[in-house]
């Protein structure tokens, strides 16, 4: 039965090759939303954020197809926590909850898919190197895991197991390396540019479809590079920025075999804002839109991105500097 299952499952994907991998485009932004900054010794950094991501593109390629017909759209809850055990030595979390929905139309026909539950969580280690580059600059490297919390084996109302593309977790433990660095700018003090790095070692899943098959994402590299400055406007302290991000999906595999349509690469502009309330709460709006998108086969693939959310530093013992706006 077992070659049966393969052989239907291949056919099933060749004959329609984007209902069911996206993947590569879609999901949990985990990496989107590390780096909580280290505000100083005790101080505990709190974020909440919510993401939303809309594909609603379909790429042969890097050629743009002319075909409405599909979307898919992702909902993200993301409670972040960060702890500066010192200056220079910290670690943070994230946790997440993720509403997936996939909706295809064809021949006057919607077939609407949606699932919901509690996503993957990550715990990342930091430490920060200040001189090491140079005495303007801030050098920190990072590693940890991805913990798979969420579930991977949710059924349709037919009792077929869901694609892992739109399963709320992952099913698999992933390592993570993450490097950021960043200086102010001579001319503005300001101002800063900065950098950073992070990359995903995925896992497997062994219990994939009901335990006849492992499934394994395509491990990620995300390279972002940004400019930030900050300005005094409305009674409050606002820090307008621009970041240029590059993301690089390897192919997902099954049994060790690469899946067709998954896997690509993509460069978006992302324009932010963060705006004070206090020197210890801020919020951040942020938008994300594609400049190239080339992927392997035919996928859908990010047309708009949209993230909102709020920043709380507690038990801060000492008067933040003009870069330090949560």
């Amino acid at each position: 039965m077992r070659p049966l299952f393969y052989i239907g499952l291949l056919l099933l994907m060749n004959i329609y090759p984007i209902l069911g991998q996206t993947c590569c485009s879609g999901g949990v932004p985990l990496a989107n939303n590390l780096g909580l900054p280290n505000e100083g010794n005790g101080v505990l950094s709190l974020s909440l954020n919510y993401d939303y991501n809309n594909l609603n593109t379909l790429n042969a390629g890097t050629e743009k197809l002319d075909d409405q017909s599909r979307q898919r759209i992702t909902n993200s809850i993301l409670l972040g926590l960060g702890y500066a055990f010192t200056d220079r030595l910290s670690v943070e979390t994230m946790f997440t909850w993720v509403n997936q929905s996939r909706t295809i139309t064809q021949f006057g026909n919607e077939n609407f898919t949606e699932t919901s539950g509690v996503g993957d969580a990550v715990v990342l280690g930091k430490y920060a190197f200040p001189s090491l580059l140079g005495s303007a600059w801030q050098l920190n490297l990072g590693t940890g895991v991805k913990i798979p919390f969420g579930r991977s084996d949710i059924l349709t109302d037919q009792g077929i197991q869901l694609t892992a593309d739109l399963q709320p977790g992952s099913g698999a433990w992933d390592m993570l390396g993450w490097i950021s660095i960043s200086r102010p700018l001579g001319f503005r003090p300001s101002a800063t540019i900065s950098g950073s790095l992070t990359h995903r070692f995925t896992g497997t899943n062994n219990s994939y479809l009901n335990n006849t098959a492992t499934y394994e994402f395509g491990d990620e590299t995300q390279v972002n590079v940004g400019y930030a400055d900050q300005i005094f406007a409305l009674g409050t302290v606002v820090r307008p920025g621009l970041v240029l991000k590059y993301r690089r999906a390897r192919q997902d595999k099954i049994d060790d075999s690469d899946i067709p349509n998954t896997g690509g690469e993509w460069v978006f502009v992302r324009p932010e804002v963060g705006i004070a309330l206090n020197p210890d709460i801020a919020v951040n709006f942020r938008a994300e839109l594609p400049l190239y998108s080339y992927v392997q086969g035919t996928q859908l693939t990010p047309t708009s991105r949209l993230t909102m959310g709020m920043l709380v530093n507690l038990f801060r013992n000492k008067t933040p500097q003009i870069n330090s706006l949560p």
